[in-house]
């Protein structure tokens, strides 16, 4: 049984030590535990660092490609390097690095396939009033989308099966947290949360560079996906609307009309029939793309069965070495 740790890391040469100083290099259940750095594209020595500190595997981008094409790299360098669980944290040492064996309990016990850790979020601190709601919020929205339990959506801290992280393929450019969820909801991949704690900060955040930003590209990438995995659905709700719209008013010009008082009202009639068509075309659309969603499973499915005899046939001969942009 191996366990890779993976750490996406940009310009995190002066918070990777303190970070590494942490990680384990055994753990209960597990035979080999080792360490994956993907430096994305940093300006500063984060590679130098992470070979300093006895880093087993770092993988370079030439450029920087943003977190979730970070976290993908990782994810399958760790599968080239045959990994059974590969456990994702951040390199700004927010995650207590203690809690990893909570955090793969649950895949060696066969009780779930991914594993994220729950973040006390009443009790950190730094999250003001507002940004605790929002994240309440948010992960509210996830767990209605996906159809999982999940406590806190946005954290990073978290475990997959070696047959999960095959299932999975992020195609924002944001970030990876909120997509791969959503994605193990809708490919039936179990999910479960676990308490976690987490480290006083020791820089602000890159990712939320601020909060309408963050709930802007958050909305994005939950409709986005929503769209893809929930495509009849998505285009039949997105057709209720202009529907009810264009029905009440021509139900009003009906009552006119048969009240004699249909001549000013044909204004009210031709928004009537936009918006009904409008509603037509939407839930023809959501036939259509339910259509083409069939195509998209078999596609993944097949890209699944493309990885998985991909990497097992490796057998962790991956090398390390950099990756273009």
């Amino acid at each position: 049984m191996k366990v890779i740790i993976q750490l996406p890391c940009f310009n995190e040469a002066g918070t990777l030590p303190d970070t590494l100083k942490d990680l384990p290099r055994q753990l209960p259940g597990v035979d080999t535990v080792e360490w994956l750095i993907i430096d994305d594209g940093s300006s500063d020595q984060t590679a130098q660092v992470a070979n300093e500190n006895g880093v087993d595997h770092v993988i370079r981008h030439t450029a920087n490609q943003g977190l979730a094409k970070a976290f993908m790299t990782g994810l399958n360098a760790c599968l080239e390097r045959n990994a059974d669980i590969i456990v994702n944290t951040d390199a700004d040492n927010q995650y207590v690095a203690d809690d990893i064996p909570k955090l793969i309990a649950p895949i060696l016990a066969h009780e779930a396939e991914m594993v994220i850790g729950a973040r006390p979020i009443s009790d950190i601190e730094h999250f003001s009033p507002v940004k605790r709601r929002l994240q309440r919020f948010g992960s509210a929205v996830v767990r209605w989308v996906s159809g999982t339990d999940i406590v806190d959506a946005p954290s990073g801290f978290r475990a997959f099966s070696r047959d999960a992280a095959m299932r999975l393929n992020v195609f924002s450019n944001y970030t990876y947290t909120l997509e791969t969820i959503i994605q193990a909801g809708h490919k039936n991949i179990s999910v479960v949360s676990v308490p976690i704690r987490t480290n006083p900060p020791t820089r602000s955040s890159r990712l939320m560079r601020s909060m309408p930003q963050y709930l802007m590209r958050s909305f994005e990438v939950i409709v986005r996906i929503f769209a893809t995995y929930r495509p009849f659905r998505f285009f039949m709700l997105l057709g209720v609307f202009p529907f009810l719209s264009g029905s009440l008013l021509g139900l009003r010009f009906l009552v006119h009309y048969l009240m004699g008082q249909g001549t000013g009202m044909i204004q009210s009639l031709i928004l009537a029939a936009l918006l009904i068509g409008s509603a037509l075309l939407m839930w023809a659309l959501a036939f259509l793309a339910d259509l083409i969603s069939v195509n998209r499973k078999l596609h993944e499915q097949s890209v699944y069965l493309l990885r998985k005899m991909s990497f097992d046939a490796r057998g962790g001969s991956g090398k390390d070495g950099e990756r273009g942009a």
